[in-house]
């Protein structure tokens, strides 16, 4: 063997395309998590991932496109850790519970994925707004399902106020998760059971029909 073949790197092993796409999609929010999207160089994507830019580009197209199948995926995974954590044979304040904890346990475990997908994905909008759209009205379908759920089985009618409300506690978790993110010390029970306690025990009362009207009018 002749020492150019002896110093010349060893050829990358071939892998599985969806495990080279899981690759390039893990170091792509890394950087992305980071810097941000403007911010956020191809180059350092292709350091990070350990593969050259023409790769990336046949696997997940340009930085846009990239960008966009890291939403896709990461809120692909917040989903079904929030569906996997509610227990359906629960009581309704238990389902929502268990789905709160699954949220915020993902948020805490997967920092860099919710800087991705509510700083970084926020701020961007334009093409990116429709696939924060998708998560969010998915996070809020789970949630409406719930409180429907949670109103039958108290004998009451469902109306369309538990879709209200149901956006209403997604925007709160989402907010409440953002602010987690400079205050990692809170530990994700603490910060679960805060927002439990803000909206089941105003919930509660709204799902059995005892709704706070002002005096006077």
């Amino acid at each position: 063997m002749s020492v150019d073949e002896e110093s010349r790197p060893a050829r990358a092993k071939r892998l599985p395309r969806e495990v080279r796409e899981r690759q390039i999609l893990d170091a792509a929010v890394t950087v992305f998590s980071q810097h941000g999207y403007h911010n956020a160089s191809m180059d350092e994507i292709s350091d990070v991932a350990g593969v050259s830019k023409p790769m990336i580009y046949a696997y997940l197209g340009h930085k846009e496109d990239l960008f966009a199948a890291c939403i896709r995926r990461e809120a692909s995974q917040l989903m079904a850790a929030i569906a996997d954590g509610v227990h359906a044979e629960a009581p309704p304040d238990m389902q929502l519970w268990h789905g709160l904890r699954a949220f915020f346990r993902f948020v805490g475990d997967q920092r860099e994925s919710w800087r991705v997908l509510h700083r970084q994905a926020t701020s961007q909008g334009g093409p990116f707004s429709e696939e924060l759209l998708a998560m969010r009205t998915r996070a809020i379908t789970l949630v409406d399902a719930l409180l429907v759920r949670s109103a039958t089985s108290r004998g009451h009618t469902a109306t369309q106020s538990t879709e209200a409300l149901a956006a209403a506690l997604v925007g709160a978790g989402e907010s409440l998760a953002d602010w987690w993110l400079d205050h990692p010390d809170v530990p994700e029970k603490v910060v679960a059971s805060w927002l439990m306690n803000l909206v089941w025990m105003g919930l509660g009362n709204l799902v059995d029909g005892a709704v706070w009207t002002p005096t006077g009018e």
